[in-house]
């Protein structure tokens, strides 16, 4: 049995705190942050009960995973959401319903894009030939080295190249002919917090994902259900958790983490260390790593920031349902320029979660829970956040004017973040939502390790390290840590 701390509980780090701990060792959990979660957190205010962050689960056969790992029945309870979502574009009374079902979906669109259940068909079939030929050699393997995972990619099917040196726009381009279905298909490039001019083409495997290969999930009692039903069990387990406690420094000798400073100059030691935290920034904010300098990190490819809102509004809207997207026009103009601007975009595209259409106990009755993110240039490009009100106020305008109901005028209570927020409150590098982008040169092995360099104790997991972001990545990332560290110990 060792003593291991985790440091950070996001989703990550409370997923490998089960592993550990089923595996009968001391378990510790350091949190910066009032309750655990990390981004898959909530907001309690004014009668009303808001996901602070993740709003869906896809991929949800890793959650099982998960629970079955330690010999339990998963907990939550999963309700498929069907249509997955809505858009509204700009300047078009009548959103767009996208549908799993090819023949509803070729309805909906049959005025702009003829035989369109014919494309998709052909599109996810190809981007799924993908993610399964993939899966296994890449996204839930542990490497070594970078030539170990070139190897491994040699593996990789020869008609899958193409796929490399394309962008997801690229794709949808060659595929579809309607602007909008081209537009709605690579949407997906946003929940990587990048755009689809930038995403490379391998990410249509995500339009697999949600259209045949799972679907969109909404948790029973809010996304926050996922967090309380882990600390349940984690209870059980006798593994104590520690908030309001962040680490600012570490302690080593002989190649290894000896402890933990924390910011009350308390000293944490333990024979296993594990970073919830953005892996790339601890290395170079907390070890001072110069390959991590803040110099070096601001060169790398970040996701976008969120510009959260977090609305109770008395009456009933309607035009929403519970995942709805509002886009604007020009969406090569505005993706090229979200990135790099230094002011808040003028006419933002943001998305809607209305949990309230879903669950009653989220705000009290005849009212509605809105949470808004609009994605954003991350601190590197637009430090200054004091316009946050006008924003705010900007998207709330363009929201009512767009589903016909006056927002402003029923505001019952309000909460915004903006980037800085993020930054501060969770240790998001400038703010970055989801830590480093999915570049060619920033996956796989080109990714922060889950080991540490130098220390041989020191382990990563979560969004910024392997496989990537998301909720279903960062449950295999437990995964693939617990592999390593068991590896690693059973061979000392």
């Amino acid at each position: 049995m060792k003593n291991v701390i985790v440091i950070g509980s996001g989703l990550g780090g409370l997923s490998t705190a089960l592993r550990m701990a089923h595996k009968g060792h001391k378990v510790t959990i350091l949190e910066k942050h009032s309750t655990a979660g990390g981004r898959l957190n909530i907001i309690k205010k004014d009668g009303f009960t808001f996901d602070m962050g993740p709003s869906f689960m896809s991929m949800t056969y890793e959650l099982e995973e998960l629970f079955e790992s330690i010999g339990r029945k998963n907990p939550i309870q999963l309700e498929e959401l069907d249509p997955l979502y809505q858009v509204f574009f700009e300047g078009q009374e009548k959103p767009r319903q996208i549908y799993k079902s090819l023949e509803n979906l070729e309805k909906e669109f049959a005025d702009i894009e003829p035989n369109l259940a014919e494309k998709v068909d052909k599109y996810l079939t190809r981007a799924g030939e993908f993610f399964h030929d993939t899966e296994d050699k890449v996204v839930k393997a542990n490497f070594n080295n970078k030539l170990e995972y070139i190897l491994k990619l040699t593996r990789v099917p020869l008609k899958h190249l193409p796929y490399l040196f394309r962008t997801m726009w690229k794709e949808v381009d060659k595929t579809f002919t309607s602007e909008e279905v081209k537009i709605i298909f690579s949407l997906v490039a946003f929940f990587l917090g990048s755009t689809p001019f930038q995403t490379p083409a391998i990410y249509s495997l995500l339009n697999y994902t949600e259209m045949r290969h799972n679907g969109y999930w909404k948790v029973k009692g809010g996304m926050y259900k996922v967090v309380t039903e882990i600390l349940k069990i984690l209870k059980e387990m006798n593994v104590e958790i520690h908030y309001n406690t962040e680490i600012v420094g570490v302690g080593n000798n002989n190649g290894a983490v000896h402890e933990l400073v924390d910011n009350h100059g308390k000293k944490w030691k333990a024979d296993i260390f594990i970073s919830n935290s953005d892996a790339a920034s601890f290395r170079g904010q907390i070890l001072g790593r110069k390959s991590y300098s803040p110099k070096k990190l601001d060169k790398m490819h970040w996701t976008l920031a969120p510009f959260t809102i977090y609305l109770g509004v008395n009456g009933r809207i309607d035009k929403l349902k519970h995942h709805n997207y509002f886009l604007g026009e020009n969406f090569k103009g505005y993706a090229d320029m979200i990135f790099t601007s230094s002011v808040s975009p003028q006419k933002p595209y943001y998305y809607v979660n209305a949990l309230s259409k879903s669950e009653n106990d989220v705000a009290p009755e005849g009212c509605e829970n809105l949470f808004i993110l609009c994605p954003v240039p991350d601190l590197r490009f637009k430090p200054d956040w004091s316009d946050k009100e006008e924003l705010a106020l900007n998207i709330i305008d363009d929201l009512s004017k767009r589903v016909g109901f006056d927002i402003s005028s029923k505001i019952m209570t309000k909460t915004i973040l903006g980037p800085d927020d993020w930054e501060s409150k969770l240790n998001l590098y400038k703010g970055s939502g989801l830590g480093l982008a999915h570049d060619m040169d920033q996956v796989g092995a080109f990714r922060p390790k889950n080991k540490d360099e130098y220390f041989n104790n020191l382990y990563y997991v979560g969004a910024s390290t392997t496989p990537g972001t998301g909720l279903p990545m960062v449950i295999i990332s437990s995964r693939l840590v617990t592999e390593r560290i068991e590896n690693d110990f059973r061979a000392v």
